[in-house]
C-alpha cells in the first residue's frame, strides 16, 4: 500500500513540475496588455503632437497591428519604423499592412518583449500600455537620448509630467522630451 501511495505521488510531482513549466512559459512569453487598436484619429494626433518628421525613426512600443508605425512612415514621413510586440500574430499582421502600405522596406516589425529589446535608436517613441507598464518602462525611456519624444494614449508616466496634453476623443495623449542625463 505505501509503494504504491509513494508511485502515486511521484507522478503527480511530476505532472505539477510539467505543468508548472508549461505555465510559466505561457505567462512568460504572455502579453502585458490587451490588445486594443487606437483610432486613425488618435493615431494621427499622436504623431503630429510629436511632430514626426523625415529625420525621425519611430519606434512603437507593443505595436499590435502596426498602425502607428505605418502611418509614421507613410503618412509623416519617418525615415523608419519599428514596431515591438510579443504577439506573433499581429506582428505578422502589421507585417503583412507594411507590405500592403507599400512601406515594408522602411519598417520591421519584432516579435519580442519590449522589456528585453533595444529601442535607444528612437527619436520617438509611442506607446498604449498600462500605467504600471509605462512605470515599469520610464528608466529605460530616460536612459534614451536627450530630445527623444515619448507620446502615450492615455496613461501618464507617474510623477514625470508631461511637455503637454492634448485630449482627442475624449482620451488624453502625454508628450515628453527626455531630458540630458543631469536633469
Amino acid at each position: 500500500m505505501n509503494k504504491r501511495y509513494l508511485q502515486l505521488g511521484a507522478i503527480m510531482a511530476t505532472l505539477a513540475v510539467f505543468f508548472g513549466i508549461f505555465a510559466y512559459v505561457r505567462i512568460k512569453n504572455s502579453p502585458d496588455v490587451p490588445y486594443v487598436p487606437t483610432s486613425p484619429k488618435i493615431v494621427n494626433a499622436m504623431l503630429e503632437l510629436a511632430q514626426v518628421g523625415e529625420t525621425d525613426i519611430v519606434y512603437d512600443l507593443g505595436s499590435g497591428d502596426g498602425r502607428i508605425v505605418i502611418a509614421a512612415v507613410k503618412d509623416f514621413g519617418a525615415q523608419r519604423g519599428a514596431g515591438v510586440d510579443i504577439d506573433a500574430k499581429l506582428v505578422g499582421e502589421a507585417t503583412e499592412s507594411a507590405r500592403k502600405a507599400g512601406v515594408a522596406e522602411k519598417t520591421r516589425f519584432i516579435e519580442g518583449n519590449l522589456f528585453e529589446q533595444d529601442f535607444s535608436e528612437a527619436t520617438v517613441v509611442t506607446m498604449y500600455l498600462l500605467p504600471e507598464i509605462n512605470l515599469r518602462l520610464r528608466p529605460k525611456i530616460l536612459a534614451l537620448k536627450p530630445g527623444t519624444r515619448v507620446v502615450s494614449h492615455r496613461f501618464d508616466m507617474g510623477d514625470w509630467q508631461p511637455e503637454k496634453t492634448v485630449e482627442v476623443e475624449g482620451r488624453k495623449i502625454y508628450l515628453w522630451r527626455v531630458p540630458p542625463a543631469n536633469d
